[in-house]
């Protein structure tokens, strides 16, 4: 990329912060610092998320009897609401929530309305069918557009600098980011392995062995509407069994990992753990 010369006055103080920047790697000196800051301010934002909230919570019963999944409360909220902390702390307002017909579906509309009383707004995709996550994923892109946006199961709770994994996204630019975190036993998950940060393996609920990676997929990604080339055509599909492996096989899929806080309510085990146990 042609680079050309430029002279500029700026005052000390925010030359010394410029400069702090400079860690000799990363943004190697003052010349590349001022670059990457500008880069920074017109690169492209994003702001809408899309949450998945159409699972049935099976193995959650018999909580999920009376209420949806992200609605089970979690220190005095729905799980739902700490993820609207999470995207709100971040500038991520406008949300799309893919929700199940029906009475359960009727319980998060109820309880969040458009959004607003959160400092949202949402937009609510009502499936009057199964599609699996990937036709989930399908359905949705038509109504949040060509931008890039994050997408999270309504059931996870991530202590993650979502502004962190943003910049990381946009400055590799793959299809899809999948934020990663790493457990004792993950049998019970996603299992990535990594080279570099490229996914080059992904394993769902794989048998325990000695070789095995502790790397899971943390159930937040960041996707490009380019995603929807990797979608199969067929009305059930699946994001981690049908389109992974197609984004695996092209280089196009890349894993950000990341040592926060992480609960994936799938059981009434984990659910306990996240009650006595979650922070935020």
């Amino acid at each position: 990329m042609e680079r050309k010369p430029l002279t500029i006055t700026m005052k000390r103080d925010l030359i010394l912060r410029v400069d702090s920047l400079i860690d000799g790697t990363r943004i190697r000196n003052r010349s590349h610092a001022l670059e990457y800051i500008v880069s920074k301010y017109f690169k492209p934002k994003i702001h809408k998320a899309l949450i998945l909230a159409g699972g049935e919570g099976v193995k959650m019963r018999p909580f999920t009897y009376e209420l949806p999944k992200t609605m089970l409360p979690v220190k005095g909220r729905p799980i739902l609401e700490h993820i609207l902390d999470l995207l709100r702390s971040h500038d991520i307002r406008e949300l799309f929530v893919a929700l199940p017909s029906g009475s359960q579906g009727d319980k998060v509309k109820d309880h969040f309305g458009d959004g607003s009383k959160f400092g949202v707004k949402i937009n609510y995709i009502i499936e009057s069918r199964k599609m699996g996550t990937g036709g989930s994923l399908k359905n949705a892109i038509s109504q949040i557009g060509t931008d890039p946006f994050i997408l999270i199961y309504s059931d996870v709770l991530a202590e993650l600098d979502l502004g962190d994994l943003i910049e990381f996204h946009l400055e590799a630019s793959p299809v899809l980011t999948v934020a990663l975190t790493s457990v004792e036993d993950p049998t019970d998950y996603g299992v990535v392995r990594l080279h570099g940060d490229n996914i080059v393996e992904y394993k769902e609920k794989p048998r325990k062995s000695l070789s095995m990676s502790h790397l899971v997929s943390a159930g937040v990604y960041i996707v490009d509407h380019k995603i929807l080339d990797f979608i199969p055509d067929k009305s059930v599909s699946s994001l981690e069994e049908d389109i992974v492996p197609k984004l695996i096989k092209n280089k196009k899929i890349k894993g950000y990992l990341f040592e926060g806080q992480w609960f994936d309510v799938g059981t009434p085990e984990i659910y306990q753990r996240a009650i006595k146990e979650w922070n935020n």
